[in-house]
């Protein structure tokens, strides 16, 4: 048993107890909300609404989230309209009904004012217009045409042969109408349509309009003191839409007399569940350790830093019982990766500086201590990559020499010298898959169920050691030769006969012959795929310097002036858009590099489900 309690120590997953519940039907609702008090148990139940219950309940939660968001980020202070919005301070009956009306009409007049404005701007050229006067004219047979033309395209010789009375004149376009009693008339310019409104009609309207929009907002902002009632109300929606499900999803026997939970809670709880457990009266519970086969919930262990990428790990999937938490690798490189990605200093602090900012906002707040460490790393990675908002400080003389040694400079056998620290860290990231595919297969499997993954291990990650060794010049290269020769004879062992120990090592000589061909050919694709981090790193930089010397353009002899001011903006704004490419590169590549080459060569799934107890509380 001791291994078994050094294996539990060093777990990064928290193992599980499993618990059967069996209990009267008409006691599982009572049941349930004393589950929901404890807060822990995680009880196996449907992930989506199952009935029309389930998805009212569903819908009821959702819509006082949406409310909720809503509300949070309207701030009177920072309205235009501020001082005509009038807040009345009445009671609602339905809060929920009026908000939900509130908004879709406030939605709809935004709407109503936008197409107003146009007709507005369209009336406002041709004035006050009665339409009656129109008729009465076409009754006396008498045709009136509306027409408006580019300037351009406008002839002012037009008026020798037609009746035409110009309107307005913008500089750009030429509103003008013809009269003519000629049932054959033609003109050469398309006519438009004759005005629905005048100016001063369709003014009011807009107005209106506008006043209307005033209501909305007044009785919106009325609404922010009902968040509270909303938390609590979308809270209850929740929690209920958790009871049902996980109602729904036990099962029933004896006529649906009886009702049988399945539930999962972390061991360290155990103590205490079983002693609730044993004061419920009418429930009779099973305990025992949780296996794979039961599908356990998965909840991961970590510590702040590794917890700030746990929805890097959940957006692939967490994972199953016997597999290994990517998240603290996943964290180390996704930083490392991103950093390179950016591969500028002065960026770093940009990052640092938005972290800071989102730890203000109230729906960002989570975000702001990711943004931040990764802002820091950026930093740390631009001063080694020698690049400060696209300049090149490795040259720069304000720079101490200690930090100058530090940065990555000049060529390696021909190569850029980050190019080849870019394929020097996918190597090591590839080899650290393999040692811990291979150790958790052991785990999993046992040694001599894993032998070929071993032999796969031992030839890449010892050949990978060895020659870093032998190119400081430690090994000679006589004794280098039979080290790999013997790295070679045992791996070949491992993959070639001795992948599957249960079948004749001569049947293993062909799947070992198609597993080289696909290891070969996918390990090649794999290292050279961690180029990228070198190649986004030099478009940035290259794109953030060609942004500093279209501004220095602007300067011209250095005096102050216009041409400063010119400076600026570009400058800011040139390396703001940058900053903004280089964040979405910097965010899917890294991510790609540990998805696709990490997880495929550690032969991690993320097939598991998390783990989500029945609880009251707001933040589970």
């Amino acid at each position: 048993m001791p291994p078994k309690k050094k294996w539990r120590k060093k777990a990064v997953i928290d193992k599980m107890t499993k618990y059967s519940f069996v209990l009267l039907s008409g006691e599982a609702e009572s049941f349930l909300k004393e589950l929901e008090e404890l807060g822990v148990v995680d009880i196996t139940r449907s992930e989506k609404p199952v009935d029309d219950r389930s998805a009212t309940l569903s819908s009821d939660a959702d819509a006082y989230g949406k409310a909720i968001s809503y509300l949070e980020k309207l701030d009177l202070e920072s309205d235009p309209d501020k001082d005509k919005v009038f807040v009345p301070d009445e009671i609602i009956t339905d809060p929920l009904t009026a908000f939900q009306e509130t908004s879709a009409k406030e939605k709809q007049i935004k709407s109503s004012i936008e197409t107003a404005r146009k007709e507005l701007e369209d009336c406002r050229a041709w004035g006050c217009f009665d339409p009656a006067v129109v008729r009465e004219l076409e009754d006396r047979g008498l045709k009136i045409r509306f027409y408006r033309l580019p300037k351009k395209s406008y002839d002012p010789s037009w008026a020798q042969e037609y009746a035409i009375q110009e309107i307005a004149d913008n500089g750009r376009n030429v509103w003008f109408v013809t009269v003519s009693d000629d049932p054959d008339y033609s003109f050469p310019a398309e006519e438009i349509p004759a005005p629905k409104n005048d100016v001063q009609r369709a003014e009011a309207k807009v107005k209106a309009l506008e006043g209307e929009l005033l209501a909305c907002k007044g009785n919106l902002y009325s609404m922010k003191g009902y968040i509270p009632l909303f938390t609590s109300k979308r809270q209850e929606a929740g929690t209920a839409l958790q009871r049902y499900l996980a109602d729904a999803g036990s099962a029933k026997a004896a006529e649906d007399h009886i009702t049988i939970f399945e539930g999962f809670a972390p061991v360290q709880e155990d103590e205490r569940l079983v002693k609730v457990f044993d004061s419920m009266d009418g429930v009779l519970y099973l305990k025992e350790d949780a296996a794979k086969a039961d599908n356990p919930p998965i909840k991961l262990k970590g510590n702040w830093f590794t917890r700030m990428f746990t929805v890097l790990t959940d957006m692939y999937g967490r994972p199953e019982y016997d597999e290994f938490d990517p998240t603290p690798y996943l964290s180390i490189f996704f930083l490392l990766f991103f950093a390179m990605c950016m591969g500028d200093a002065g960026y770093g602090l940009a990052l640092i500086g938005i972290g800071l900012l989102l730890k203000r906002s109230s729906g960002m707040k989570e975000l702001a201590p990711l943004v931040m460490t990764l802002g820091a790393g950026t930093f740390v990675i631009g001063i080694v990559m020698h690049t400060f908002f696209g300049y090149d400080i490795s040259q720069a003389a304000w720079v101490p020499g200690w930090l100058k040694k530090c940065m990555v400079t000049g060529n390696i056998a021909g190569f850029d010298a980050n190019m080849v620290l870019s394929v020097l860290i996918g190597v090591l990231h590839l080899s650290l898959a393999f040692i811990l595919k291979a150790i958790y297969a052991t785990r999993k499997k046992g040694f001599l169920n894993s032998l070929g993954t071993w032999g796969w291990t031992l030839l890449i990650v010892g050949g990978v050691i060895v020659g870093g060794i032998s190119l400081t010049g430690v090994l000679s290269a006589s004794v280098t030769k039979w080290i790999i020769i013997a790295i070679g004879i045992l791996s070949a062992i491992g993959i070639f006969l001795l992948s599957d120990i249960h079948r004749n090592p001569l049947k293993n000589i062909a799947p070992g012959l198609w597993e080289t061909y696909n290891t070969a050919t996918g390990l090649l694709g794999d290292v050279l795929s961690y180029l990228r981090l070198y190649a986004l790193g030099l478009a940035g930089g290259m794109l953030g310097k060609a942004f500093n010397d279209i501004a220095a353009m602007t300067v011209g002899d250095g005096s102050f002036g216009v041409g400063w001011i010119a400076f600026a903006v570009i400058f800011l704004v040139g390396h703001s858009l940058n900053l903004a490419m280089c964040c979405l590169g910097a965010f899917v590549h890294p991510l790609r590099l540990n998805f696709l080459e990490f997880f495929k060569n550690s032969g991690y799934e993320g097939k598991g489900r998390m783990y989500r107890p029945i609880t009251n509380k707001q933040n589970p």
